[in-house]
């Protein structure tokens, strides 16, 4: 692996991310509990097929700086990263893709920056959800009166920081399957609400799986080990400033080229999203050019399925290539 590890102050932070390969640069972005390391299967293979490939990562996880102040995690800051990113490298405009988290980012990036996006990618979550009448974590806590829900689990610190970075190797194991295609993420709705999220997930198969192994775990867990898990969750914390910026945003489309990659069995596409995911996605951005979806696999969808995952984004790389050539 030729992956270049740097680390610079980009918009304010101390930002990590890994770079291989020259050609049109690709922006890959991660959510939680993830880190760059969630893609290290997709950043070969793209450098090796002649692209520029950057992943980073993102505020408040793994060696990114994790400020304190919730307000450090709004779409202002978040974008901010981005940008201030392709600045530091020199960069016009770049393709991102992004899942979970990473993929409200690229969105909330092409409606605010869209002279910077050449493309957006968006992996398993079409559109960041968004109910105009009610902000997301009084709607969160209204679920979460009736049975456990991790989103207000996380909500009020430091139950869920302390309870995670007690335990982060159970927490990842525990996680990774239970939102993978072998797991349920759905089983968590049968504990009540007062339960610990380690709790409430069941008990994962001993590593290696098919998809993961041992010392691949052992990379996520060394550095939530280090780190802790409060960057991450100040994400979700954060919904309701991010509710607030995006209401200017109702309504209005974006004119940056889209394409989508969700699988069978994701949480959020089963869950979170409503009836008609795509017609999310496609009411933001009607430019969406491509629509594939992985069977078999679940929301660890570049760990899951990579051969596929790579494939599917080489397609989507060159077809953006081939139209900016016409």
């Amino acid at each position: 692996m030729n992956w270049q590890h740097h680390y610079a102050t980009i918009n304010g932070i101390h930002m990590h991310y890994v770079e291989q390969g020259e050609g049109i640069p690709v922006v890959l972005c991660h959510g939680f509990p993830h880190l760059w390391f969630s893609w290290h299967r997709q950043i070969s293979a793209l450098s090796d097929a002649g692209y520029r490939v950057i992943a980073p990562d993102m505020r408040g996880m793994g060696q990114t700086e994790a400020p304190s102040e919730l307000s450090s995690y709004d779409i202002d800051h978040i974008t901010g990263d981005l940008v201030g990113l392709l600045d530091h490298l020199g960069v016009e405009c770049a393709v991102f893709a992004g899942l979970d988290f990473g993929a409200f980012a690229i969105y909330d990036l092409a409606l605010r920056h869209p002279e910077r996006v050449l493309a957006v990618i968006g992996l398993e979550n079409p559109a960041a959800p968004h109910n105009p009448d009610e902000p997301p974590l009084t709607e969160y806590r209204r679920m979460g009166q009736e049975h456990f829900l991790h989103i207000e689990y996380f909500r009020v610190p430091p139950r869920a920081d302390q309870e995670l970075a007690a335990q982060p190797r159970r927490f990842l194991h525990k996680v990774f399957h239970t939102l993978s295609a072998a797991g349920n993420y759905f089983d968590v709705f049968k504990y009540p609400p007062e339960t610990s999220y380690i709790d409430a997930m069941a008990e994962p198969p001993p590593l290696p799986w098919p998809w993961l192994s041992e010392i691949e775990l052992e990379y996520f867990v060394s550095e939530y080990s280090r780190s802790g898990f409060t960057g991450g969750l100040n994400w979700y914390r954060s919904f309701d400033l991010k509710w607030l910026q995006r209401k200017p945003f109702e309504g209005i489309q974006s004119t940056v080229p889209a394409y989508f990659l969700g699988s069978e069995h994701d949480v959020d596409l089963e869950g979170f999203h409503g009836d008609d995911p795509i017609g999310l996605m496609r009411a933001i951005f009607p430019d969406l050019r491509a629509v594939r979806m992985i069977a078999g696999a679940g929301h660890m969808v570049q760990l899951e399925a990579s051969s596929e995952v790579n494939q599917i984004l080489l397609d989507y790389l060159q077809d953006i290539q081939q139209r900016q050539l016409q």
